[in-house]
């Protein structure tokens, strides 16, 4: 899960840590949104094309700096601010698949490839997760996120 790793720049410097990731309405990842280790604590954009490597325990970017709340707004979602975390996935055969607890994506295209879902709050506690595969992009609805778990 990338929430709460830390970022660092290029020279070693922890800029914050991963507050969110930004999803195009094609499902595409964008982008993190860092929460800024600052006094006077901003939120920070990084595209995909900015980040130089993913890690298991942080971030590096390129950029030493990037303009705060600069993230794509319109047409865009962010994945816990806008609630797509703990979001009703469904096949597009009408099947329940859990409730979307994370998604694994290609680094550097920002393509999702996976989903991790769960039945629920307590399913977290007894690490009642499962996998979910996709080759296709989501459709990110009001009320769920669809998606294709058959190849067509």
């Amino acid at each position: 899960m990338l929430k709460g790793l830390r970022v660092y720049t290029s020279r070693g410097q922890c800029i914050g840590s991963v507050n969110d990731i930004c999803l195009s309405e094609s499902g595409k990842i964008e982008g993190i949104i860092v929460h800024r280790k600052a006094f006077f604590k901003k939120n920070l954009f990084f595209s995909l094309n900015d980040v130089r490597s993913f890690g298991p325990d942080g971030i590096i970017v390129e950029k030493e700096e990037a303009s705060p709340d600069n993230h794509p707004l319109e047409g865009h979602y962010l994945f816990n601010a806008d609630s797509l975390f703990g979001k009703m996935l469904m096949s597009e055969a009408g099947e329940e698949l859990g409730l979307l607890h994370d998604v694994f994506f290609l680094e550097k295209m920002g393509t999702i490839v996976a989903y991790e879902t769960t039945d629920g709050f307590f399913s977290e506690i007894t690490e009642g997760k499962r996998l979910v595969e996709s080759k296709h992009p989501p459709v990110l609805g009001k009320d769920a996120i669809l998606i294709s778990v058959y190849d067509q």
